[in-house]
């Protein structure tokens, strides 16, 4: 009997407790974990703007020559690609109408279609390069091209003036005519050749014809002066004329007195 009550007496001391605010509080659940608030994500990169190299050499330059062998050769796709889908980007050096014109013809007429594409890859760098890195990359002389292999280019940058040194020309960067990554094209004064396209120096096209002289003035109307001198002369020969004419009238008049005396006498 005492066993029971004291397990009822536990019993009721138990449940005492449990129901007490402080073991209630000790058994509470952990409170949940706050929830982390994340910054906003950065809008996306806008897309590069797309360069369509034909356009731009179209209106510059004036760029038809060089334009005209890139699409006949349709390195104009390569270099189009290198700009627009690769990270590297690319640089291009392009010759003036003028630059192709002081060359003779057959420099470019009597090129294959693979030295021809291989000309044309040698004008361009696999790489985007402002005119302020070309200090450093002259450093790195010689400077492989586009076309690969042995077609190297050596660079100098002068105080500023930067030239562009192949085999038989070194011309200089004349302007800029885009340089915005990822496309840099840069105008130079002459046409690049590399000796393993031209085992010498090419020709140089032959200087035009002199334009024909305008007469001149005094060819066309005497001047003043010598107008002047021409009637002296004239006077002079005039009066040298008269002066001589009558000489010989009296030398004839004396001559005739003469004969018409001595017949005079002889009557006598």
């Amino acid at each position: 009997m005492e066993f029971k009550a004291a397990i009822f007496t536990s019993a009721v001391v138990a449940m005492v407790l449990c129901s007490s605010p402080a073991f209630a509080q000790k058994t509470k659940s952990p409170p949940a974990p706050a929830a982390v608030i994340l910054p906003p994500s950065p809008a996306p990169a806008p897309a590069p703007h797309h360069v369509d190299l034909a356009d731009l050499l179209s209106v510059a330059g004036p760029f038809h020559t060089f334009l005209d062998y890139l699409q006949k050769t349709d390195v104009l796709k390569t270099f189009q690609n290198q700009a627009n889908n690769t990270k590297e980007g690319i640089t291009v050096f392009v010759p003036k109408d003028s630059a192709f014109a002081s060359l003779k013809k057959t420099t470019f007429a009597n090129l294959t279609q693979d030295q021809l594409k291989s000309l044309l890859l040698y004008h361009a760098l696999p790489k985007f390069y402002s005119l302020s890195e070309f200090n450093k990359l002259s450093t790195l002389n010689p400077v492989a091209t586009f076309a690969g292999g042995q077609y190297t280019l050596n660079l100098t940058d002068d105080m500023g003036t930067i030239h562009v040194k192949s085999m038989w020309s070194n011309p200089k960067i004349s302007s800029s005519v885009i340089s915005t990554r990822p496309v840099a094209v840069y105008e130079v004064d002459r046409v690049l050749l590399p000796m393993q396209i031209f085992k010498s120096d090419p020709p140089l096209a032959p200087a035009p014809a002199p334009a024909p002289e305008v007469a001149k003035a005094s060819d066309e109307a005497p001047s003043p002066v010598s107008g002047k001198s021409s009637s002296a002369k004239a006077k002079a020969e005039s009066k040298s004329s008269s002066s001589h004419h009558v000489g010989v009238g009296i030398a004839s008049y004396l001559i005739l007195a003469a004969a018409s005396a001595g017949g005079l006498l002889l009557l006598w």
